[in-house]
């Protein structure tokens, strides 16, 4: 089964839209993680707020996540 160029750039190009996701997540994170912690820390009652902010960027892989499954099935 021979695999054509389009697909396989289609291809290439899911895997960076998704990895492109992830890493961002991970980068964002890693700042409002770290000082989210110095923040309960002093105040522990703002748990709640921290954990709100740092879902956030979890949105960043579930877009990055969309976009490949339509590069992937060719939608657009």
């Amino acid at each position: 089964m021979a695999v054509s160029l389009e697909t396989a750039i289609l291809a290439v190009a899911a895997a960076i839209a998704i990895a492109g996701g992830l890493i961002g997540t991970g980068m964002a994170q890693q700042g409002i993680g770290a000082a989210g912690m110095g923040i309960i820390a002093e105040k522990p009652e703002k748990f709640g707020q921290v954990i709100f902010f740092f879902v956030i960027p979890e949105t960043l892989w579930v877009i990055g996540f969309a976009l490949g499954f339509i590069l992937l099935k060719n939608i657009l």
